[in-house]
């Protein structure tokens, strides 16, 4: 089992270089594999959208949170890290054109010698997928498109360029380089709770990343996966799954229970109570002795 580490956005420190520095330096020496981060492009306020991970369907971060670009952020952790993986949780997929988005994925993936992961979604607020020009209705359609010329774009090295026809993105005889450091390119996972999600990663994801899903919820999604990724030819367990903890919570129980629904990695958050780098480091320092992590 890998164990990942989102940075925590409720904090709002992750545009303080010297505070996510630090972050990023403790969360490497103490043992975690993996740093996540997230995004929101723009925040509307008095938003009309539910969030879909609350009872009160509204998020829990202010309007005015530092967000930082997710790939910005981890290009200069990139620069602070060595070994960690490099992810996104999640990136809003419709808030980005596809041929853009192709070339700074390859860009900070190559320069980082092969350590980004990226999860995408589809993005809950309405006004904030419209205001970077995406159309929210036809998202999930226009996701599955832009993911096939992400990929085309950096598994094309033919001598005359690679072209790619779809709805609303196409090109000819188009060359993008730097490729990725793998050459089936960045690895692509699904974020989300809803069942077309799970199945958007049985068909197209190299992972899936369900959250706010346990119990018999999960198991709808990860059967909907299966059944997906088998009809169209793919065998369900060459995607991998993430599942989600706790710095606080997270146990030997926790971890074998993941392992037993095939997780290969839990991605922790941080537990209430840290307000200070020093509170967050003890997090960090107290889950990864219980984990055996510090090496």
């Amino acid at each position: 089992m890998k164990f990942g580490v989102l940075v925590p956005p409720e904090l709002g420190r992750s545009a303080d270089p010297d505070w996510i520095g630090e972050f990023a330096r403790q969360v490497e020496s103490l043992g975690f594999d993996e740093i996540s981060v997230v995004e929101h492009t723009v925040v509307v306020s008095e938003t009309a959208s539910t969030y879909p991970y609350s009872p009160t369907g509204r998020s829990p971060l202010p309007d005015d949170c530092p967000l930082p670009d997710p790939l910005e952020l981890l290009a200069f952790l990139a620069g602070r890290t060595s070994r960690l993986r490099l992810a996104t949780s999640v990136l809003v997929l419709p808030n980005h054109h596809p041929v853009v988005l192709a070339k700074r994925l390859a860009t900070v993936d190559r320069l980082a010698a092969g350590r980004v992961r990226i999860c995408l979604g589809l993005g809950w607020m309405r006004e904030e997928v419209e205001a970077c020009g995406g159309d929210f209705d036809r998202r999930g359609r226009l996701a599955d498109e832009a993911i096939g010329a992400m990929r085309a774009l950096w598994r094309g090295t033919a001598p005359g360029g690679v072209s790619f026809a779809g709805g609303r993105y196409a090109f000819e005889r188009a060359h993008s380089w730097p490729k990725p450091t793998r050459p089936e390119g960045v690895p692509l996972y699904i974020g989300g709770h809803s069942l077309a999600a799970a199945r958007r990663a049985g068909r197209l994801g190299d992972g899936v990343q369900p959250r706010g899903l346990a119990g018999a919820e999960l198991a709808a999604a990860l059967a909907a996966l299966r059944a997906e990724a088998r009809r169209v030819g793919r065998d369900p367990a060459s995607v991998d799954l993430v599942l989600g903890s706790t710095l606080g919570r997270v146990d030997e129980r926790r971890v074998a229970e993941a392992a037993d629904l095939g997780a290969s990695t839990l991605l922790l958050s941080l537990s209430r109570g840290a307000s200070t780098l020093d509170d967050v480091v003890e997090q960090l320092a107290g889950c990864a002795a219980r984990l055996g992590l510090s090496r």
